[in-house]
């Protein structure tokens, strides 16, 4: 208490010098009224600059919130499409929606982590999408997350077809471009044209037909070339993918086992 005592009777004049300063700022400004009109300006802004921030933060996590369920409303419908045309066409196809919490895309084995594992009914080979099209290819399943081979990994190839007359043709990233991927095996004779839709081709049992892949781009045909050189831009942005659905195929056991079977 002594040293209490002390040190403010040595620091005595300067906080009686910060007293009266600060009596006389509030004096001069509720006093005159531009200063007033200025501090309770600056205050308003300052109280106005808060109330935006915590707005913009909680609209963050609400619009956070809002793609989430919109990504689970978006596999139900699915999942509800697919009901209806399994009636016709055999088994139906189950979406589970899933979010993106890792992933690379300027490497040359890009891959992307997803919050479902094999607790959700994931497993090993099957396909990925999204609302724009195809993602990749489930290649590693946990209990809780898994690990998918985007289409822009040099190991993964895709079965692809023209939407415009169903010639099939494979897809291969180069390793250059996100947004690109090359499509080969087209023969010279076929007539291709930028802007053609690709889709999936329904040859295998990892992705059904008919889900968009991309548009051509532009295609080269050099003189005695047997196949063109097609690039294809995706539709899939991987730098903003967020959310997917994987793909899972009750037939799809049986279609491998086949397959395997011809080995």
């Amino acid at each position: 208490m002594q040293n209490l005592l002390k040190i403010l009777l040595r620091y005595s004049n300067f906080l009686v010098f910060i007293v009266l300063e600060v009596a006389a700022f509030l004096l001069i400004g509720f006093n005159n009224p531009y200063p007033r009109s200025s501090l309770l300006s600056t205050a308003n802004d300052a109280v106005a600059w808060q109330h935006e921030t915590v707005s913009e933060i909680n609209g963050y996590f609400s619009l956070r919130h809002q793609n989430e369920l919109l990504a689970q409303e978006n596999a139900a419908l699915r999942n509800e499409l697919s009901a209806i045309d399994s009636t016709e066409h055999g088994a139906a196809l189950h979406y589970t929606s899933a979010k993106v919490v890792q992933m690379t895309t300027d490497e040359l084995h890009n891959y992307l982590t997803i919050n479902r594992g094999s607790k959700d009914g994931i497993r090993r080979g099957q396909g990925v999408r999204n609302g724009d099209g195809v993602v990749g290819i489930v290649r590693t399943v946990g209990r809780n997350y898994s690990v998918v081979l985007p289409i822009i990994n040099t190991r993964t190839n895709l079965s692809c077809r023209f939407a415009k007359n169903d010639y099939i043709g494979t897809l291969q990233w180069d390793g250059k471009d996100c947004r690109f991927a090359m499509l080969t095996d087209v023969a010279a004779h076929m007539v291709v044209n930028q802007g053609d839709t690709i889709i999936t081709s329904g040859l295998s049992p990892v992705f059904p037909e008919g889900i968009p892949v991309g548009i051509v781009e532009n295609s080269i045909l050099k003189e005695g070339d047997s196949y063109h050189t097609i690039r294809v831009r995706l539709y899939t942005n991987f730098k903003r993918l967020k959310y997917v659905e994987v793909i899972q195929n009750a037939d799809q056991n049986e279609l491998e086992d086949l397959m395997h079977g011809l080995d």
